[in-house]
């Protein structure tokens, strides 16, 4: 997730994710509400899954049910309930959180973690760094896959996972023709199978997989790409870093300049200080990145800064109004500090082709 909303997403206005059923705060872009239909329009729209109802039960949105007591609006020396959900206010041993909502040590743990797994994958042996994309992204699939069933779409999980590991895969030996040609099948491929399953609801579903074929799994194709020339491992770290470089910016910036806000309707906190923070972060470590990893000239660095910075943003916002969509705060809960899988990947997936584009016409292999 990009880095802007250090002023961002995470914000404690925002509060924590709700319980099974509850509402999950600003997030759910008006989907959930306090009355008392509020468990049952938390199961609609996929919040809970199966146990929906009960959640919305336990969670006291209703505030007057038989048998459910009635929860205050706010607890001593703690934030009021920001939608009537009855969810208390975190207290006792709840993890601290930096001023943007995030668990920054766990953050911290975690990005080191992932980027010694990058580091070490791609200087050893090169094409093993496929398989750390194969896991991420397939993880990344299987997150909105479950977030779009508990909305009651349906899409298939087993051809998307191999049409997505073909396209990973396939393309660093045989270039984009694969790339698009694996892209091709797997759309045939999930319009048949989804065939199979009725005609109700074929069109809604058929397009949800050709979403999801497209991102993340055809963007992530463009990694084999990046990474096939004999420079490929410092083309990567280039395309890691700037991203990296847009999350630092911005979350320093938006924590301590943070004022205006960018776009309050997606990301209610995301501002455009820290906007700036991570443009002058991006074109900065770009220029140096590209200058000494790929003798490139500093103006083309700057360049592939400049439109990582765009990239990552937009990536970040793509995902922040899919999950307002359907009614989500993270797409899941594997990174500490982070949410899930997706929730890293987006401003990845968003900066990887115009950084394997610029770089390919900018800084051409030797």
């Amino acid at each position: 997730m990009d880095g802007t909303a250090a002023a961002g997403d995470r914000n404690p206005a925002e509060g924590p994710a709700g319980p099974s059923g509850a509402g999950h705060g600003p997030e759910t872009g008006g989907r959930t509400g306090a009355g008392p239909g509020a468990g049952q329009a938390s199961a609609s729209n996929g919040l809970a899954g199966a146990g929906a109802d009960r959640g919305g039960a336990q969670s006291g949105a209703a505030g007057s049910g038989p048998g459910t007591a009635a929860t205050p609006a706010s607890t001593p020396g703690g934030p009021a309930d920001p939608v009537g959900t009855g969810a208390a206010a975190p207290q006792g041993d709840a993890p601290k959180k930096g001023r943007t909502g995030r668990n920054l040590p766990a953050a911290v743990g975690v990005g080191v973690v992932l980027g010694a797994a990058v580091i070490g994958s791609l200087y050893t042996v090169k094409v093993a760094f496929l398989a750390v994309v194969l896991l991420a992204v397939g993880v990344g699939i299987h997150e909105i896959v479950k977030a779009f069933g508990g909305f009651g779409i349906r899409v298939p999980l087993p051809p998307l996972l191999a049409g997505m590991a073909a396209m990973v895969l396939g393309p660093y030996w045989g270039g984009t023709t694969f790339l698009v040609g694996a892209f091709g099948v797997t759309v045939m491929v999930l319009l048949t199978w989804r065939m199979f399953q009725g005609a109700e609801g074929y069109v809604r579903d058929a397009t949800a997989a050709v979403f999801v074929a497209v991102y993340p799994a055809l963007l992530a194709g463009f990694v084999p790409l990046l990474l096939a020339p004999e420079d490929g491992p410092d083309r990567v770290i280039v395309f890691v870093a700037v991203t990296v470089c847009s999350d630092i910016g911005g979350y320093f910036a938006g924590i301590f300049l943070g004022k205006h806000r960018m776009s309050p309707l997606i990301s209610p906190k995301k501002t455009w200080e820290g906007f700036a923070g991570s443009t002058l972060a991006c074109v900065v470590g770009g220029a140096l990145l590209v200058h000494f990893l790929l003798q490139g000239e500093y103006w083309e660095g700057a360049v592939v800064g400049l439109a990582g910075v765009v990239c990552a943003t937009l990536g970040d916002l793509v995902e922040s109004v899919i999950k307002r969509d359907i009614g989500i705060k993270d797409m899941g809960t594997l990174l500490p500090g982070h949410g899930g899988a997706m929730d890293r990947l987006d401003s990845l997936l968003f900066t990887l082709v115009p950084v394997w584009l610029l770089l390919t016409l900018l800084v051409p292999v030797a």
